[in-house]
């Protein structure tokens, strides 16, 4: 877990100055859903298990049956308790674990979750599910009441999966307002996320192992809208791969193609993905990583020293570089290299 406020480079000789919640965004990886009624969650938080488990999320809501929330809620309070237990006994250090949210069932079950987490460092935040003009409100005000009172800052994520958000002739209209109630609690949205199963539900169609989000076309204009609003001002994240590694099977065509889309998912404006298996997330880390050329290019737009020129070759000679054009682009490499690393060019 990255919680300083400032990530220094001394290669850039400049500060890339940045806050605890924008950071934060860009360092949730592959945010891995676990039913909060999982008894065995504990257990593989405090052993550190899962390689690359950045983030995770206890689900409330979808992967919850009806009628068992209530052993749901005690489970997560016991899980909690156990956790805190574990930090103040010295057995896991706090920042040794993941970021950890919780994906509430509605806004009412806020207060609940908040009191069970024992008001501790370890919980990071609420995840508001089907997010949309008729919750909106609540939703943020309810974190904003509870910040109130918290010892640390709880954050807030979005996911946008509503019907109106879906329906080409009320999507532009119910994201633009969307826009404009989050944009008055900002400090504590963390990052705005796509329910990319929701919207597939709505039309009936689901992506094979060979395919990607972005080839159902109808799902890959919903996330363009989405980007084309939010993207400036927030982390927007994408949506689930649903393939993962099958021990009864070799094959690693789920790897391929969670690669490819999580390649796409960078080139569309999306940064982190949803998770939903162990074996996904190395494959996400390993993408969010930056290539060494991008590295190099970066450096070089961030540093750059002619005063003459705006433009020059890429590290590599192939590309060309425009100071002013890919600074925000080179920023951005330069953060995602510090969180991630950077990895051979392929």
């Amino acid at each position: 877990m990255i919680m300083t406020e400032t990530i220094n480079s001394t290669t850039l000789g400049r500060q890339l100055k940045i806050t605890e919640r924008e950071l934060m965004g860009y360092s949730l990886g592959g945010l891995m859903y676990t039913p909060a009624h999982n008894k065995k969650a504990c257990d593989f938080l405090i052993s550190k298990k899962y390689s690359g488990l950045r983030s995770a999320a206890f689900c409330l809501e979808d992967a919850i049956a009806d009628g068992s929330e209530a052993e749901a809620l005690n489970t997560l309070e016991n899980t909690f308790t156990e956790l805190n237990k574990a930090v103040n006994e010295g057995q896991i250090d706090t920042d040794d674990l993941p970021y950890l949210f919780v994906r509430v069932k509605s806004p009412e079950q806020m207060k609940r979750v908040f009191e069970l987490t024992e008001n501790s460092r370890i919980f990071s935040g609420f995840i508001f599910p089907k997010f949309d003009v008729g919750n909106a409100y609540i939703f943020l005000e309810n974190l904003l009441k509870i910040n109130e009172t918290a010892d640390n800052i709880i954050y807030g994520m979005p996911i946008l999966e509503s019907v109106s958000i879906a329906d080409v002739k009320s999507r532009i209209e119910n994201l633009s307002k969307l826009k404009v109630i989050t944009d008055s609690y900002r400090d504590f949205i963390v990052n705005i996320r796509i329910g990319g199963n929701d919207f597939c539900s709505r039309y009936g169609v689901r992506r094979k192992i060979n395919d990607t989000i972005y080839d159902i076309r109808v799902i890959s204009d919903i996330i363009s809208d989405i980007v084309n609003i939010f993207s400036a001002d927030y982390v927007v994240s994408a949506p689930v791969w649903e393939y993962f590694e099958n021990p009864n099977d070799s094959s690693e065509g789920w790897k391929t193609g969670l690669r490819t889309e999580c390649e796409k998912d960078i080139i569309n404006g999306l940064f982190g993905k949803t998770a939903i298996h162990p074996s996904q997330l190395p494959v996400i880390d390993d993408v969010m990583a930056v290539t060494y050329s991008d590295y190099m290019d970066a450096l070089s737009i961030l540093n750059w020293n002619d005063s003459s020129l705006a433009v020059s070759k890429s590290a590599e000679g192939n590309r060309m570089n425009e100071q002013k054009v890919h600074t925000r682009w080179a920023e951005k490499v330069l953060l995602r290299s510090a969180i991630y690393g950077i990895r051979e060019n392929k």
